[in-house]
């Protein structure tokens, strides 16, 4: 057993590797990865006193106050092999921005990399503090530019990895940068691609990236008159950010009509939804493709495939989605490379010729085409999907912390990911009543035995928090991203569900059918 008592207010949570010290928390009383080999602990700021076979050391700083106690078993980590070539110095803190199951995912890919000193999330959540993949610092407003430099600049952080897009859209990068911390995600104007979908379709206009027909309004009777002109079904889209709740899929006049008046006339959106586009229907499979940029050059990431309807067999309402697999068959090396040429890069080239360079990742929503199987861009999104995120970050195997510092500094021409072979699928876990309103509070049992289901499974937490008990419980709509790893895809999927079935929480419900156009309906049943 290994015990430690930290004391910090607010409490933080540490895990990770096998030493106990690295050059970094000699330094600064930074939870390094190599502090413990999983499990949390609390992180506290008095005094850190550890035990372990039977020896103690102690650390003290005085600005500390309040104390956390926690317990760890120590556990070998097994199956994982790094080349740790470099000395300490090499490595880098790493301070994540969000706190759902994308941010978890990222914290768990950066705390394995070689060139990793260490993980901070903030505000992170309760799985990603129990798991040991980060230390959580739920006090930190990231959306006070000036507090998160503080925090980089006291723990001396090397890279900020910025999850969600609101404050990429605010101008966090832009006020990081300045200050000279590596920031991976671009800034307020090269959001613009997801905070504006009038501006994305405007750089498609311009630099002729393969796009649905549309129209963009402000006065409800002339988006009416086009509706009519155009016909259903539709599509109606507020300009800015709504949380992943601007678009509406009308299949009749009535719906589209309805559609405006919510946006345009009862605001509903506020003003993310000031500004309405109109765009025409495109019938054929979506897929998700991702790019690391660095401002000029772009690297593919592995395809992956969504599922945001709320019900099996793609029914019911858009959600943020609710499972996700990788790679897409949909996606074959010839459309990649297609998408590569003709929407990712034109859009690079283009971004960099109107003076706002992206510097990120790329999410491109695509659909391929019934009538003609080619790939056409749907949205930009200027961070990772969730939950994409999570199947992608088990399969990749190239060290991720020195890969984003690559694209900070310009330097991805040339740079080659590694990924696992075989399939991930995530299935994910929601709340009854998800996308609409729902209960908080319900608890969650039994993940420990989920996660013992197979090695290649892991839970990422989205919306969790611990009880008085000490019990899960949900506080969110999406709460866990069951993820598995297997041979093909039958097999990633059989592992997922497994665990899904050893999970008890009668709270919360889950699609069945994840990966159902990869695989035969024989195979789902």
């Amino acid at each position: 057993m290994s015990c430690a008592t930290l004391n910090y207010s607010p409490s933080l949570k540490l895990g990770g590797g096998h030493s106990f010290y690295s050059s970094r928390f000699s330094k600064l009383l930074l939870p390094s990865k190599g502090l413990f080999s999983r499990g949390p602990l609390f992180a506290g700021a008095l005094s850190l006193s550890t035990t372990r076979r039977d020896s103690c050391r102690h650390v003290s700083d005085l600005w500390w106050s309040s104390s956390a106690f926690r317990c760890a078993a120590e556990k070998s980590e097994s199956g994982v092999t790094v080349d740790r070539h470099g000395s300490n110095e090499d490595r880098v803190v790493v301070l994540v921005i969000g706190g759902g199951g994308r941010e978890h995912a990222l914290c768990y890919a950066l705390q394995r990399s070689p060139s990793c000193d260490g993980v901070f999330c903030a505000p992170g959540n309760a799985g990603i503090s129990n798991s040991g993949d980060a230390t959580c610092i739920p006090d930190l407003d990231v959306s006070d530019s000036s507090a998160v430099i503080s925090f980089c600049q006291k723990w001396s952080v090397g890279l900020v990895v910025v999850g969600p897009e609101a404050p990429l859209v605010s101008g966090l990068a832009n006020d990081l940068v300045k200050f000279g911390i590596p920031t991976f995600g671009p800034s307020a104007e090269a959001a613009a691609l997801e905070g504006s979908k009038n501006f994305m379709k405007s750089i498609c206009d311009k630099y002729k990236i393969p796009t649905a027909k549309y129209q963009t309004f402000t006065d409800p009777s002339a988006a009416k008159q086009y509706i009519k002109e155009q016909g259903a079904p539709i599509v109606i889209k507020a300009d800015g950010l709504a949380a992943g709740k601007g678009v509406i899929v009308a299949m009749t006049l009535e719906e589209a009509y309805e559609a405006v008046d919510s946006m345009l006339v009862k605001g509903v959106f506020g003003s993310a939804g000031c500004r309405v586009i109109v765009e025409e229907f495109l019938e054929g499979e979506e897929a998700s493709f991702f790019a690391l940029v660095d401002g000029e050059n772009a690297i593919p990431l592995e395809s992956a495939q969504d599922h945001k309807r709320v019900g099996d067999g793609d029914t019911g309402p858009n959600t943020g989605g609710m499972g996700a697999y990788s790679p897409a068959p949909v996606l074959t090396k010839e459309l990649q490379s297609l998408v590569m040429e003709s929407i990712i890069m034109p859009t690079v080239k283009g971004m960099s010729a109107e003076g706002c360079k992206f510097v990120g990742v790329l999410f491109a929503g695509l659909m391929i085409e019934k009538k003609s199987g080619l790939p056409k861009l749907i949205e930009y999104n200027v961070r990772f999907g969730d939950p994409e995120c999570q199947v992608l970050m088990v399969r990749l195997e190239s060290d991720l912390v020195k890969v984003l510092l690559a694209a900070c500094r310009g330097e991805l021409k040339g740079v080659s990911l590694d990924w696992s072979p075989g399939s991930a699928m995530v299935v994910v876990m929601a709340s009854n009543g998800y996308p609409g309103s729902y209960e908080k509070g319900s608890v969650i049992q039994n993940l420990e035995e989920a996660e013992q289901v197979a090695p290649s499974v892991k839970i990422f937490h989205a919306g969790t928090a611990l009880n008085s008990d000490g019990n899960f419980i949900a506080v969110g709509g999406r709460v866990l991203g069951v993820t598995a790893k297997g041979r093909d895809l039958q097999e990633a999927r059989d592992k997922a569900y497994q665990a899904v079935e050893e999970i008890n929480w009668p709270g919360g419900f889950y699609r069945r059918d994840i990966g159902w156009r990869a695989l035969p309906q024989k195979q789902l049943a």
